[in-house]
């Protein structure tokens, strides 16, 4: 075998291990893909927001703040390297064993031809039994000429003159197996033997076989086993049982290496046809015979491999077992039915190691896509919420401020009153407490020698503070009273709006516009009676102190006495206007109170000018969130979850046509992935908005808890070869029912079962409305009735959270609210689409309403709804269902009524309408008419 290639017929064992590998590298190659353009574009999220952050050197710490609204969504590092290792790996099967002899056999027999040589190695005794068995490490690759080369393990190729070729050989020639006695070069010692083949099984995988203990140890032998490959390890036994030196390398292998171990017991001879027997004999035969095999036992104690519990006869994994766990080791003593055991083995360790990298780099996808859309709820409602509360702000400070001014005016006479009251309460005590002042900077002596004229005018003033400073604390609570409830009524709120404001905004502004709230608040709370020299309030005071100076300078000086105390706060009391007084006061608090409001507004669109360069910035990145970030990772999302599904359970099969949509076919599928029975939609998106819209539906479809009123998604699948390989087709699998609801009015439905319908309906719209998701599309089509004919509803295709709507006009023109058309538009769209189905369901048929059937065209429809047209009222219906009708199409978003109300009046009139003979309520009726 010299030279070229030839042709190899291949036995089913290498048919079959081709297939399982053809598979694995299929998939390989879509999830390295899918982790390359993952990766893309994190990387490209990373460096966008890195740059727009360098570029702007004045609104860097802006930018910074938003760039870190998305710094959460981001490619974990040890993710990414857990996976590259794990999506780049090549299957290397790997040949271990007893001898070179049950090595080489199983070789032979995975390579379908006799390519080494059987029998012992040179010496004949066993491999690593005090034999003198030599042999090399062998690898076996794929190309297109059949040749023989010695090289050094990941080096380069020795220049050495084998054997095989010095002529044409069949059989590896023993000479260029084994390491020869006389041989010194470390380097030709150490070289593996690499032979080239022309074979579809190595087209697929690589093959190593490795060396006698002798030559090089079994830890070291394996390395190769630790980076870029996922090994298959096959053990083939050659011996009734282990040694204790076999068991001791496969020890130390379970410790360096996690991966299961599939053991083979080889014939010591060819093996001969089995005598036909029934499968059942067959089965009976092998699983006694491994139950009396001393080899299986041993391995079952020493816990190499696991109870044979899931397996079959063979010691094949069950397919149950394929979708469960980690791979376990197995042993097969049936040589002839190799195919059998290493086939399942071989795809479960595959399997098991593309299931795990897709379920690590879609949870990622799922997370992060989650993560955007919880961004986009926070940017939306920042977009709307800021606005408001900058309104909201503006109209409560000018409330406050015109309520404090109107109590400023109105409060003067009460003050008066209020300040004489005070003053005649207060006086007995401030007069005796004047009497008994202790006078400070002063010495009077006890029997009350008289003093200075400075020591009077001293003595004069601490006595006038007293009295103000009492008048100030008892006026102040007073007035506190006016004005308290202002801190209830518009403060509390006007805080936390404002301290949101701020706090959205960088520092140069934080905090100004609620100081000077702080200051209007201080105006109304903090209200001075002083005897500033240059007060209006105060100036009769001090003419009337300069009267009594001026009649004490011709007069000696008095005696500082408690009567001359009380005299002299007598005086100051009475020289005191009440008029005067309270003017002075409430002129103090409006001039304060508006230099605050004056800067208070002032700040205020200082803030509002901050926030609107901000806002803008927020609806550009909420922009490119819902128009490019979370589409692009929603694709790879649906192509990372549908490669999940196909290692899972295959692509399912195409029954015959149930029907078709405007987006796609819908057929039969008998089961799939333990489900049955089931519905495959096919969709072949035309471009990259529909593929994005169609992975979106899909995430949000998949991320919904199950809930009886929807139909249930169980998976997608993408299939490369749609149409005999002329596109690419994402098949929807999803429960499979009776009939929708068009087909069920035509049929005919009883009152009952239509009122149920609604209840349904509805059940299942509050349900998406709870998760924060629109349908935007209910209409006939869209509900599918069971064998009970109760409803679920199905096609989210245009389900989408509000905070993702790009405000595109998407629905069934019939049952589009008006505000759909303006783009401008909440889930109250859902509450007018039920409210014409409703209409139908009254109806009890399948024809169009008047008002729509006259309509030429679609925008003639949409025209005439605009302008206020809906359905006929019907000589049959209700007027209780016409009223809930009718509210639930009205015109006005904001006036149709809330599911929550709906559904009550639904219940309502269905057991009005269809009492149930045991009189239960709605909960329990049944299904009759």
């Amino acid at each position: 075998m010299e030279g070229g290639g030839h042709p190899q017929r291949a036995s089913p064992l290498t048919r079959e291990l081709t297939r399982t590998f053809s598979v694995y590298n299929k998939y390989s190659v879509l999830l390295k893909k899918n982790l390359k353009e993952t990766d893309a574009f994190f990387r490209e999220i990373r460096q966008n927001y890195s740059n727009a952050c360098a570029a702007s050197a004045a609104g860097s710490e802006t930018l910074e703040v938003e760039a870190g609204q998305l710094s959460c969504i981001s490619f974990p590092r040890h993710e990414v390297e857990l996976l590259q290792s794990s999506v780049g790996s090549t299957p290397l099967i790997v040949v271990l064993g007893q001898d070179c002899a049950s090595r080489y056999q199983l070789l032979n027999t995975l390579l379908g031809e006799r390519l080494l040589p059987a029998g012992p190695g040179h010496g004949g005794g066993p491999c690593g039994e005090g034999g003198a068995c030599k042999r090399r490490k062998l690898r076996f690759t794929h190309g297109r000429q059949t040749r023989l080369s010695l090289a050094l393990p990941g080096q380069y190729e020795l220049v050495h003159q084998l054997a095989a070729h010095r002529g044409r050989w069949d059989t590896v020639p023993r000479e260029d197996l084994e390491i020869q006695e006389e041989c010194e070069d470390p380097a030709q010692r150490l070289a593996e033997l690499e032979v080239t083949l022309h074979h579809s099984l190595l087209q697929e995988c690589k093959i190593l076989v490795v060396p006698c203990p002798t030559v090089q140890p079994m830890e070291v032998a394996l390395e190769d086993c630790q980076r870029d490959v996922v090994p298959i390890f096959l053990y083939a036994v050659s011996q009734e049982l282990l040694t204790a030196g076999h068991i001791a390398e496969l020890n130390a292998m379970r410790q360096a290496l996690s991966f299961p171990i599939c053991f083979i017991r080889v014939p010591a001879e060819p093996a001969e046809p089995a005598p036909e027997r029934s499968e059942r004999e067959r089965s009976e035969r092998e699983r006694s015979e491994r139950e009396r095999s001393p080899l299986h036992r041993q391995l079952l104690s020493l816990g190499f491999i696991s109870s044979p519990v899931g397996n079959c006869s063979c010691g094949a994994p069950s397919q149950g077992s394929l979708l469960s766990a980690r791979p376990q080791s197995v042993l097969g003593e049936a040589f002839e039915r190799l195919h059998r055991l290493l086939v399942p083995f071989a795809r479960q360790v595959l399997q098991y190691q593309q299931v795990e990298a897709t379920s690590i780099l879609n949870a990622l996808h799922c997370r992060c896509l989650d993560l955007f859309i919880n961004q986009a709820f926070d940017m939306q409602r920042d977009l709307q919420i800021t606005p408001r509360r900058l309104e909201y702000t503006r109209e409560k400070e000018g409330e406050l401020y015109s309520s404090l001014m109107a109590i400023a005016n109105r409060k003067q006479e009460e003050m008066k009153e209020m300040i004489v009251e005070t003053l005649s309460s207060m006086k007995e005590q401030l007069l005796e407490d004047a009497a008994n002042l202790e006078f400070t900077d002063i010495i009077v002596t006890p029997n009350g020698d008289p003093v200075t004229s400075r020591d009077i005018k001293s003595c004069i003033q601490q006595i006038q503070e007293l009295i103000v400073v009492r008048l100030n604390q008892a006026v102040a609570n007073k007035l506190i009273s006016s004005v308290d409830y202002l801190r209830e009524s518009f403060v509390g709120t006007l805080e936390r709006c404002l301290s949101s404001l701020e706090s959205n905004l960088d520092t140069s502004v934080h905090n100004i516009t609620s100081n000077h709230l702080k200051q209007i608040l201080n105006a109304a709370y903090h209200v001075e009676v002083t005897f500033h020299s240059g007060s209006s309030v105060t100036r009769l005071v001090w003419e009337q102190i300069k009267q009594i100076l001026q009649r004490l300078t011709w007069v000696n000086p008095p005696a500082i006495t408690a009567d001359w105390k009380r005299k002299v706060a007598q005086d100051a009391i009475e020289s005191l206007s009440a008029a005067k007084l309270a003017k002075s006061i409430c002129s103090q608090f409006r001039t304060r109170l508006n230099s605050s409001h004056e800067a208070f507004a002032a700040s205020l669109r200082q803030l509002e000018e901050g926030h609107t360069g901000r806002l803008e910035r927020t609806e550009d990145l909420w922009l490119r969130v819902r128009k490019d970030h979370a589409p692009r990772l929603a694709r790879l999302s649906l192509e990372s979850r549908s490669l999940w599904d196909a290692l899972l359970h295959g692509k399912p099969k195409l029954g015959r046509e149930l029907g078709r949509g405007q987006y796609g076919v819908v057929y039969l599928c008998d089961s799939w992935g333990g489900h049955y029975p089931c519905a495959l939609k096919s969709v072949v998106p035309p471009d990259d908005k529909h593929w994005n819209d169609l992975a979106l539906e899909f995430h949000y479809t998949r991320s919904l808890p199950k809930h009886e009123r929807l139909v249930d998604l169980h998976g997608s699948i993408i299939d490369h070869s749609y149409g005999g390989g002329s596109s690419v087709a994402v098949l929807l699998i999803m429960e499979r029912l009776q009939r929708d609801l068009y087909t069920g009015l035509k049929a005919g439905l009883s009152l009952r079962e239509r009122l149920q319908i609604a209840l349904d309906v509805v059940e299942g719209i509050r349900f998406l409305h709870s998760q924060g998701l629109l349908h935007r599309d209910i209409k006939l089509k869209n509900v599918l009735l069971d064998k009970q004919n109760r409803a679920k509803i199905t096609d989210l295709g245009f389900c989408k959270p509000e905070a993702m709507m790009s405000g595109s006009i998407v629905g069934t023109p019939i049952h589009m609210a008006p505000e759909l058309f303006t783009g401008k538009y909440d889930n109250s769209v859902d509450v007018y689409a039920f409210g014409i189905l409703f209409w139908y369901l009254c109806t009890g048929s399948i024809k169009l309403p008047e008002a729509f059937e006259k309509c030429a065209s679609k925008d003639q429809l949409w025209n005439n709804v605009k302008k206020g047209a809906r359905p006929e009222r019907l000589a049959t219906f209700d007027e209780e269902c016409w009223q809930l009708m009718e509210a639930c199409w009205n015109g006005d978003a904001s006036q149709r009524p809330l599911l929550g109300i709906v559904q009550p009046s639904l219940q309502s009139i269905m057991v009005r309408m269809c009492p149930s003979k045991s009189g239960e309520k709605s909960a329990g009726l049944d299904d009759s008419t």
